[in-house]
């Protein structure tokens, strides 16, 4: 019934009828007064609606003219005409109205208050005009609220997106790194402080001066390479001892392990990809061994298998390896090798002589001595096993990391990448070559060398687009689809082209072990980037 009553209130007002007391009071009012305020009010009136009816483009200024027109008419009206309110109010009632309703269409709504507010000047005006407003839905209804033409549509209200929280690496692993990390920096391995100078001054300096800050933060884009490949490393290793186990091939897990690298370092040709061949020497072959295509070598429950395989990230090399055992009679002589790796690192740092590492290595891991099936062995380093620098693309970059007294006293210098890695053996602590060759590497330093057999050609091209100077294995190029290589790979190992890198192996029965991690020589401290919670 309210709202009944005051929609008939809003047609009696916007058809200019007036209530009795109105009529009463403009009859007392001469006609020629009426007929010039009429003519006055419909001037008015006019020019409240042609002020709405304007182009788009300028609906904002003219309802601002608009408000400020009806304010001063009304102020007009009071002051002309006290006692002449009906016929005063009628139309600039409806050109209130007319206004009103325009901008709720445009939903300026602060204007709309501002107009109630002016309005309210008049007082009996003011009182219909809560009674319209009261039930503004009639005066929507009059003008429209639709997608028509004068009538604006409903604004949709996006959908707010929901925030997508960051990535999880999966099980089994399969979401790159690079997804995982998307701000683009990539988890630290472990900083350490320089070892103290000969002269007993510490390097506590480094990681308070300015300049070395200033050098270490030029070079962040290189650290932060290789943090992303150590962390593919890193998952992929404890992927690797979840499933390990005997009775599996040398090739399952090979295939299986690099198989998981390329997902995680999310391989891209020779911007991102595997280092060099995964290594798995077991017992007395510690390096340089991995599966050819046939090999029908199973993993024992009492091997003893070196897991050696690197990623990279633009040229920037991880070179980490573990041991796996099972039985735990090795795990003294794990025990040995891991405290030499150790104490290499620690040893390792800006200016330090090569040779004092190679001396420090091996008193620790000559103070071990391993039983294994009741036979007492001292734990020996392999003398002619070394770490070594990283270069960009180039796994052996120059300089060699003795593990035995009497190497090279070249000093480590700021900014070098190196694998500290060391070998300990129950048998002569020397290796030799052995068994089929499987590691290959182009050499890094050979020129232009005439070839004359077209399928070596090929093959050098496909070493090249596929490798660059990174070492490779037959494997990977069986993977290439590459067939009948075997002759021109061994020109081109006569050409000096490449090299070959057969296993190295100390004599049978022994057993050898290894651990390797790869520091950075930054500016303000060394960082062990390849360094995990499992060594």
């Amino acid at each position: 019934m309210a709202g009944a009553e005051e929609a008939a209130s809003f047609g009696s007002h916007l058809n200019g009828d007036l209530d009795p007391d109105d009529r009463e009071e403009g009859a007392s009012s001469t006609a020629e007064e009426a007929a010039k305020k009429k003519r006055r009010k419909k001037k008015k009136g006019k020019g409240a609606v042609s002020a709405v009816q304007q182009e788009p483009d300028k609906e904002a200024a003219s309802v601002d003219e608009v408000a400020g027109q009806l304010e001063r008419q009304a102020l007009d009206e009071k002051e002309r005409d006290d006692d002449d309110e009906g016929v005063n109010g009628a139309f600039p009632l409806f050109g209130f109205l007319v206004v009103y309703c325009q901008l709720q269409l445009l939903n300026l709504k602060d204007c709309n208050l501002r107009l109630c507010f002016n309005y309210e000047l008049d007082k009996k005006l003011g009182k219909k005009l809560v009674r319209v407003l009261t039930d503004i839905s009639v005066v929507k209804r009059h003008y429209g609220d639709g997608d028509g033409d004068g009538a604006a549509g409903k604004k949709k209200k996006k959908k707010k997106k929901k925030k997508k929280g960051p990535k999880v690496q999966t099980d089994p692993p399969s979401v790159p790194i690079c997804d995982l990390y998307p701000n683009g920096v990539f988890p630290k391995g472990q900083e350490c402080e320089y070892p103290p100078t000969q002269d007993g001054r510490t390097a506590a300096w480094r990681t308070t001066s300015e300049e070395k800050k200033a050098l270490d933060q030029a070079s962040e884009e290189i650290w932060n390479d290789f943090r992303e490949a150590a962390e593919a490393h890193r998952q992929v290793r404890k992927y690797v001892m979840s499933w390990i186990k005997p009775g599996m091939t040398m090739i399952e897990i090979c295939e299986k392990l690099e198989d998981c690298s390329r997902k995680l370092i999310k391989e891209n040709g020779l911007n991102a990809g595997l280092a060099f061949p995964t290594g798995c020497s077991l017992n007395n072959c510690a390096a340089h061994y991995t599966p050819n295509a046939g090999d029908t070598t199973v993993l024992q429950y009492d091997d003893i298998c070196k897991i050696d395989f690197g990623t990279h990230i633009s040229g920037r090399i991880i070179d980490c390896a573990f041991t796996v055992t099972f039985n735990p009679k090795y795990d003294i002589l794990l025990k040995a090798v891991k405290d030499a790796t150790n104490t290499g690192i620690k040893c390792a740092g800006i200016d330090v002589r090569l040779c004092d590492v190679g001396e420090a290595i091996q008193e620790v891991m000559e103070s071990y001595e391993v039983e294994i099936d009741g036979k007492t062995y001292q734990v020996k380093p392999i003398r002619n096993l070394n770490g070594h620098s990283i270069g960009p693309y180039r796994i052996h970059a120059g300089k060699t990391v003795p593990i035995v007294k009497g190497g090279e006293a070249t000093r480590m210098e700021e900014g070098e990448v190196y694998a500290i890695e060391t070998f300990g053996s129950t048998g002569k602590g020397v290796v030799h070559d052995d068994m089929e060759c499987s590691h290959y590497m182009k050499n890094f330093d050979v020129g232009h060398v005439p070839i004359r057999l077209p399928r070596t050609k090929h093959l050098l091209n496909v070493i090249n687009e596929n490798f660059g100077t990174l070492a490779f294995c037959r494997r990977w190029l069986d993977r290439l689809g590459e067939s009948k290589y075997l002759m021109a790979l061994k020109n081109l190992c006569d050409l000096g082209i490449v090299d070959p890198y057969p296993p190295l192996c100390d004599i049978k029965g022994s057993y050898t072990a290894q651990f390797e991690h790869t520091i950075l020589l930054r500016p303000t401290c060394k960082e062990v980037v390849s360094r995990g919670d499992d060594y």
